[in-house]
């Protein structure tokens, strides 16, 4: 029985259920929607006030006297810690587009023997977008590939493939794949992988070092909760690192910046990914959100989504079968990551009415509606709450317009990976 009295249960049997305390939720809020944007630690606002007065008293001694010209590396080095990363391999700062650029065709100057970059066809629309700029730009073959494609791609014309670009999960559907596999296949084709890690740091165990994998990315503000817009990170294999040849050689990232010599020369450590100024409001802001992750296990952290992800299926076998639903994400827990996607005919409808009620996912279409489970925040009630709402607004007897025709082929052609 999923009822509300087992979800209490379960939820004072939760090891992790301290850790809410740490987040500022509005009251009577649910909120499932951390996948997208996560919710505000509460030791941020202390952090961004600190920065200002520095700000204020130090002016522009705070460069030194407050460590802000350290701060990529050493928040990089943080982050890299809940990525499976030794030290001295990740850099943040810059946007998740900016860092992306910078890896692709750094990516790509390391084969330049190579023609082709293949990329997840069903990814974020930045990484599609970005990948045909940088194969416009390198004079590349662009050719897309849906993850559980990859393996058998490279089979077929490995050779050719100079990047492969990829996500660990389905940003629409949850879908988890498998990073070491695939990293390991594009390897003996020769390739060099870039993983998309913006839906899986914080929220999955990661061990990019131990994977082999080359390059990644991320952005700080979905499951690290770093705030809107947060800074992003960049991963560097550190065997890449004297061979890098990266596109952005920002006035930071050169072996002596203040020097001011006439031409760029790296610097030899994971500095020299840096590009711009670091943005100090920002950085200290998502540096304070990693304080949430200090005594807590990844492990757990995926133990926990994994057993919120099987209790809202569960929810949804008894609530809302037979109420125009249907299962997008995978039923095996080790297919499916921390969220659970639902197609629906009137999916924004639906999700507009559980906003009106207190609980926050979202829709992306054709027409499905996304909830995502940070494992520090979100509880088996909320769950319960969630799933129970949905079918009374679902249920028959309310009005509903007619389905039309576009809803049907829309619904239709949803990808249903069961």
């Amino acid at each position: 029985m999923t009822s509300r009295a087992t979800a209490e249960r379960l939820d004072r049997a939760d090891p992790l259920a301290r850790t809410r305390a740490s987040f500022d939720i509005p009251p009577g809020v649910v909120y499932l929607d951390g996948n997208s944007l996560g919710a505000l630690p509460r030791g941020v606002p202390r952090a961004l006030d600190r920065t200002v007065r520095q700000w204020r008293d130090h002016l522009i001694k705070g460069w030194t006297d407050d460590g802000w010209l350290d701060a990529p590396t050493r928040t990089g080095d943080r982050v890299g810690r809940l990525l499976g990363a030794a030290p001295g391999q990740t850099v943040a700062g810059d946007s998740t587009s900016v860092q992306l650029f910078n890896a692709l065709v750094t990516a790509a100057r390391l084969r330049p023997e190579r023609t082709v970059l293949l990329y997840d066809a069903d990814g974020f629309p930045t990484d599609r977008y970005l990948a045909s700029s940088v194969a416009r730009l390198l004079g590349l073959e662009l050719r897309p590939c849906r993850m559980g494609d990859m393996r058998a791609a490279l089979e077929a014309y490995g050779q050719e493939v100079a990047v492969v670009l990829g996500a660990p999960v389905d940003f629409r559907t949850g879908e988890l794949f498998d990073i070491a596999a695939i990293t390991a296949r594009a390897h003996r084709a020769g390739a060099v992988t870039v993983w998309d890690l913006c839906h899986a740091a914080g929220a999955l165990p990661l061990s990019l070092d131990a994977d082999g994998v080359d390059l990644a990315v991320g952005c700080g503000y979905k499951f690290l909760s770093g705030g809107p817009g947060a800074p992003a990170y960049l991963y560097v294999a550190r065997r890449h690192r004297a061979a890098a040849d990266q596109p952005l050689t920002g006035w930071l990232g050169h072996a002596a910046p203040f020097a001011m010599a006439a031409g760029y020369r790296p610097a030899e450590d994971m500095s020299r990914f840096r590009i711009g100024a670091p943005p100090m409001l920002s950085l200290s802001a998502l540096d304070a959100a990693l304080d949430v992750f200090d005594g807590v296990s990844v492990e757990d952290i995926r133990a926990k989504n994994t057993a919120l992800g099987r209790f809202f299926i569960e929810c949804f076998d008894e609530h809302l079968a037979g109420l125009g639903f249907g299962l997008v994400t995978p039923r095996a827990a080790e297919r499916r990551s921390s969220q659970v996607t639902l197609s629906h005919p009137h999916a924004s409808e639906l999700m507009d009415g559980l906003a009106a009620r207190g609980v926050l996912g979202d829709v992306r279409p054709p027409a499905l509606l996304r909830f995502g489970f940070n494992s520090l925040y979100v509880s088996y009630t909320d769950i319960h709450h969630a799933v129970t709402v949905l079918a009374g607004l679902a249920a028959p007897d309310r009005h509903r317009p007619a389905r039309t025709d576009a809803a049907r082929r829309l619904i239709g052609e949803t990808h249903v990976v069961q």
